[in-house]
Parts: structure tokens; sequence; C-alpha cells
């Protein structure tokens, strides 16, 4: 099936890396466009009260998330992809990756997976299954090859 457009949501694990090999790939075959994007989630640390950080901090995050997303896009173009953009997301990430996923009409996800079991993936979840689960479009599952 050729493909329009392609969103590859990214943490910047091993798992990710596989996905972003795979999408670009994709995307030469279907000459579709390619988004890559991150879900910033600012963390809340909580003593009593939960407790955000410093406005200062967060920029440097985002900064720091938006310098990854630009290095990532070399290495999708290097990979052959030519319409290849960045996008940062705020949020819980699966609800996000579902939300940008269909309020921007993308035909495909594809998105990495650490391919945990048992007890860690318990405790951890794993986004890659919920937005297998509500995502409105088909979602591709890449494994690493751990």
């Amino acid at each position: 099936m050729p493909w329009k457009k392609i969103l590859c949501p990214i943490d910047y694990s091993e798992g990710s890396r596989r996905a972003v090999e795979v999408a670009a790939r994709l995307a030469v075959e279907s000459n579709a466009e390619l988004v890559l994007a991150n879900v910033f989630s600012p963390p809340i640390y909580y003593v009593v009260e939960p407790i955000a950080l410093p406005p200062s901090v967060v920029a440097d995050l985002v900064s720091v998330a938006e310098e990854g997303l630009a290095a990532w896009k070399l290495e999708a173009l290097k990979l052959g992809a030519t319409r290849v953009s960045t996008t940062l997301l705020r949020g819980d990430p699966a609800q996000e990756v579902c939300r940008f996923a269909k309020h921007d009409d993308f035909d495909l996800v594809v998105i990495g997976t650490h391919g945990r079991t048992g007890l860690k993936h318990v405790f951890l979840g794993s986004i890659s299954e919920k937005v297998v689960r509500h995502a409105a479009c088909p979602v591709l599952v890449v494994r690493t090859g751990d």
C-alpha cells in the first residue's frame, strides 16, 4: 500500500532508531511525507504537593528535545527520505501520538518498542501497545533486535 503521510514517534532509544530506519525506507518507497515526533512530558516531583520544574529548566529540556529531533531528521534524510519534518508534542506520549495522528490525517504510524515482557511490562507499560490499541490508522511496531 502506498503511504502518503507517515508518523514516527521517537524517544531517542534504540527501538526508535530502528523505527526511523523502517519509516524512512517506507517513505522512500512510497514518496511519502515523514514526520518525526517526540512527546515532551516535563517531570513533576512530589513531596507533599506536586512541584513543577522552573520554566528555565523546562525551556532547557525543550531545547535538548528539539536538538535531538533535528539530529534524527538528518539521519532520516541520509536514509533517503526527502520530505521529513519534526514536531514536539506535549503530554502523555500514547495519547498525544494518537491525537496527532488522527488530527493530521496520517496513513501510518511506525513506532519502536523495547520489547519488555513480564514485570517490566506491567510496571512500565507500553506506549506502543497503547498506540496500537487507540490509533485511528494502521500502526507498524518495530522491535529492537535484542
